[in-house]
């Protein structure tokens, strides 16, 4: 099932599975779409309200991660960045131990599947600039100035 929720940065959509999201996505998925949000659903849009009104930094939600043993790692390892906080990929992929993945790094960091609540918009290109984001630049800016990042 998924959601269609209207936030500050735009559509979002929600999806779910019994009593965890499976994932938060800036285009509609292949799965129903519900009017009315179970539970779940609507934790999760009342923390990425408070997100957006700046009164919260850390999401608690339960989360069900299906991917690659990569892609969870490097999942996982993003769910450490801190509010306001920005990295690069090498960096990321250092933190993972396997420096030479930086490639591999930015290709699990546009698979994720839970934008916002696991912050793939904190991580940047290691000159500074943006990088990509699977939402796009003007969301990832959006986000980061949500943060008091100045992009």
């Amino acid at each position: 099932m998924q959601y269609l929720y209207n936030s500050v940065i735009g559509k979002l959509y929600i999806t779910a599975a019994d009593c965890e999201l499976t994932g938060i996505y800036y285009s509609k998925q292949n799965a129903p779409l519900i009017k009315s949000p179970n539970l779940v659903i609507q934790k999760a849009c009342k923390q990425l309200d408070e997100y957006f009104e700046g009164k919260r930094k850390k999401f608690d939600l339960k989360l069900k991660l299906e991917g690659t043993n990569f892609q969870k790692i490097v999942w996982m390892e993003l769910a450490k960045i801190p509010y306001a906080k920005t990295i690069s990929y090498s960096e990321l992929a250092h933190k993972i131990k396997n420096p030479k993945a930086v490639r591999a790094v930015g290709s699990a960091n546009g698979k994720n599947p839970f934008s916002i609540i696991i912050p793939c918009h904190r991580v940047i290109a290691k000159d500074g600039s943006l990088g990509g984001y699977a939402g796009g630049l003007k969301k990832k800016t959006a986000l980061l100035k949500i943060e008091g990042i100045d992009s």
